[in-house]
């Protein structure tokens, strides 16, 4: 977990050693396609009647969409989380619509946030889905002409059928292209 955070801490301060070098030679522009992928560390937490949990592990996501205006972008996602261990696999994920939301349409600094179905599943037992929200922040730090780099906290929320509610605190560094 130590690691994780240093990790995140120092991409973070790089991003933001850089982020004025390459605003000045990579403008932030967005339109048209946009398509993303990412990878980090996720906190599963869980509760049904009865139990509680907690865990760590890898994470990821998928992202892709349109640009309605330099503001504002929609998109389909998917982000995903597992855990093996003792012979058995927990994995939690989810797949929703979400807006990306831009205050400044010459800044890389976006909120996220949508709705869609999440599921969680574990060695033999049967996976459970639902319904889910998601919400986050992030920035995209232009490195090239259409590719940025992207540092996210992102949340996910769901309920699958059975009473179980589920959430994943995720923080992950991706890829952009626009």
């Amino acid at each position: 977990m130590r690691a994780v955070l240093r990790l995140v801490a120092m991409i973070g301060l790089l991003a933001a050693g850089l982020s004025s070098q390459g605003a000045a030679q990579h403008p932030q522009t967005r339109k048209g396609f946009w398509i993303g992928f990412g990878f980090g560390w996720g906190s599963l937490g869980f509760s049904c009647n009865g139990c509680t949990g907690s865990e760590s592990a890898v994470s990821g996501y998928l992202k892709l969409g349109g640009t309605l205006s330099p503001n504002l972008l929609l998109g389909g996602e998917t982000n995903g989380w597992t855990k093996s261990q003792g012979g058995s696999t927990l994995t939690a994920g989810n797949a929703s619509m979400a807006l990306y939301y831009y205050p400044q349409a010459t800044g890389g600094f976006f909120l996220r946030g949508g709705v869609g179905i999440v599921s969680l599943a574990a060695t033999g037992f049967s996976s459970e889905t639902g319904f889910g929200l998601v919400t986050g922040v992030g920035y995209d730090l232009r490195v090239a002409g259409n590719t940025s780099i992207t540092p996210v906290a992102n949340f996910n929320w769901g309920a699958p059928e059975s009473g179980v509610k589920q959430h994943v605190f995720q923080l992950a560094l991706g890829v952009t292209f626009h």
